[in-house]
């Protein structure tokens, strides 16, 4: 099977130079019947009937940056995991080869697909080139997942039997049967404080907003604005689940387990933290201040 190495531009990396191996694909896009929740999950934003999701191709997005040595045994679990699945490798210029490596498992499983771009350039820009390439063939269900295996594999058809009954699924660790694996305390200090702070300034009652292990109906996507996400890491989690509750999305929460990496340094930094700290505080005050002004107008119009 031929490789497809034209420009691939998703939404919001507009002049980017990047390129996907593998042919595009349009899966089958139906959709099956209402679906009971066979998972506990807690539910936040709009309540309304929703359809399950078709999820025989649910496509798995997969950021890397210097992932050579995680990539392959995560490809591996994935793929045992959720036979049906495609994947989406996004290499932002990996200088340890993990993009070449992506493109000889590309060449061998037309499941996996490989999305080229020329540099680092952040987590979100990533997922939102990711999305605009999986949006652009008509897959109906799009899942974010690292790279380093802090995400199981195994736990995703978990996320994808929520997402019968929901818009939105977050893997979320801060929640009953949720946990954390040889993470260091201070990490763990900084993510629960994260959440906690997030929960309320923003008003929301997610226990988890930062998390990175979710699942996406297309349809989510498509109405928000990602052109319009200019956050990265944390932050950019955040930004993608407190819009779609903007938007009265439904979303829920269900327990993972997150493992830290074996393998590899952690693209955490103090920069990440002090964006979402701002950026959150930015939106909560926002927020509030439309409530307050709703308030006010319908004191005086009554």
């Amino acid at each position: 099977m031929g490789a497809d190495r034209g420009r691939d531009a998703g939404p919001g990396v507009a002049g980017d130079r990047q390129h996907a191996t593998r042919p595009t694909r349009s899966p089958d896009t139906g959709r099956s019947g209402d679906g009971g929740r066979a998972l506990t999950a807690e539910v936040f934003g709009e309540a309304r009937p929703v359809n399950g999701p078709h999820v025989d191709h649910p496509l798995v997005i997969i950021p890397t940056y210097q992932e050579r040595e995680n990539l392959p045994r995560i490809l591996d679990r994935l793929l045992l995991a959720v036979p049906q699945a495609h994947v989406l490798v996004v290499d932002d210029g990996s200088p340890d080869g993990t993009g070449e490596l992506a493109d000889e498992r590309a060449a061998a499983d037309e499941r996996v697909n490989v999305l080229h771009r020329n540099e680092k350039a952040g987590l979100g820009a990533a997922y939102i080139a990711g999305f605009g390439w999986g949006l652009s063939r008509g897959y109906p269900v799009l899942v974010e997942m690292d790279a380093d295996g802090s995400h199981a594999p195994e736990q995703l058809p978990r996320l994808l039997e929520a997402l019968q009954d929901a818009d939105v699924v977050l893997g979320a660790r801060y929640v009953p049967g949720g946990s954390v694996v040889n993470w260091p305390k201070h990490r763990e200090f900084l993510s629960r404080g994260g959440n906690i702070y997030s929960r309320l300034v923003l008003g929301v009652g997610l226990h988890d907003i930062t998390g990175g292990y979710r699942a996406f109906r297309a349809e989510v996507l498509q109405k928000l604005s990602l052109d319009a996400v200019e956050s990265h890491g944390y932050c950019f989690q955040v930004d993608l689940a407190w819009r779609a509750i903007q938007e009265g999305f439904r979303v829920v929460e269900v327990p993972i387990t997150f493992t830290e990496r074996e393998i590899g340094d952690s693209k955490m930094s103090g920069n990440i933290v002090r964006e979402a700290l701002l950026k959150v505080t930015l939106w909560g005050a926002a927020h509030r201040w439309r409530q307050l002004r709703g308030l006010v107008t319908g004191r005086r119009a009554g």
